[in-house]
């Protein structure tokens, strides 16, 4: 990766200062959503997963808790039979809006992820890391979301998901961060590309329901054609 001045000292500043602010002027909002959290379930509000950080060290990540006590550990979304069944009430509404993303403030602010990035792999994901491997990917921060998070989420099979992480890599700025925070501001709006039951589900109801558009996708997908929910 091109090191830059925004990549060496700007973007560290920013999320520094973003998620300190961003964790005070929350505070009233994530207290409601954790008292919600232990009505709906029981369970502790937050849960905590090793996930694979810059240069493929491990982390702890922070979310709120959406899924039962009794889901299987440390397995993603969409290798879970029926993912659903696991999901609390209010777990549901949380990942829905994203907001059970909200405490990863406090790995932004402590330096283990960025604001923007690729988002990190659960530790067993070798697939993914393999992938991302092959872009460079895996040697930038981690992000609370990113370019991949915008352009299809949990719709992405896991190859063109690294190829987009590959891009951001390459395309890495102030402006282009900028574009996928918006971005993302947009896509939650919308609950583009929530899909609970696995990576390219999307895709899969497409082929069994319009087989002749099965080999049709994104615009910011298409480059990856040829060769080729996010975890609680």
């Amino acid at each position: 990766m091109h090191k830059t001045p925004y990549t060496l000292f700007f973007k560290r500043f920013l999320d520094i200062v973003l998620s300190g602010l961003g964790i005070v002027v929350l505070a009233l909002p994530m207290l409601v959503i954790a008292i919600a959290i232990k009505l709906d379930s029981k369970g502790p509000v937050l849960f905590k997963q090793k996930r694979v950080g810059l240069h493929k060290t491990y982390f702890n990540i922070y979310k709120f808790r959406t899924m039962r006590t009794d889901t299987p550990k440390d397995a993603p979304t969409h290798e879970l039979s029926d993912p659903k069944k696991w999901i609390t009430k209010v777990g549901g509404f949380l990942r829905k809006t994203s907001l059970d993303e909200l405490p990863q403030m406090f790995n932004i602010f402590e330096g283990t992820m960025s604001i923007i990035g690729p988002r990190p792999a659960l530790w067993n994901q070798y697939d993914l890391i393999a992938e991302r491997d092959k872009y460079g990917a895996n040697d930038v921060p981690v992000g609370l979301t990113g370019w991949a998070q915008i352009n299809g989420r949990d719709e992405l099979e896991i190859p063109v998901k690294a190829a987009l992480d590959g891009e951001y890599v390459k395309r890495q700025s102030f402006l282009f961060d900028c574009k996928c925070f918006f971005g993302t501001i947009l896509s939650v709006v919308k609950s583009d590309g929530v899909v609970e039951g696995g990576t390219g589900e999307i895709h899969k109801h497409e082929a069994e329901t319009h087989p002749e558009q099965a080999t049709q996708c994104h615009p910011e997908q298409a480059k990856c054609a040829e060769g080729s929910r996010e975890v609680s």
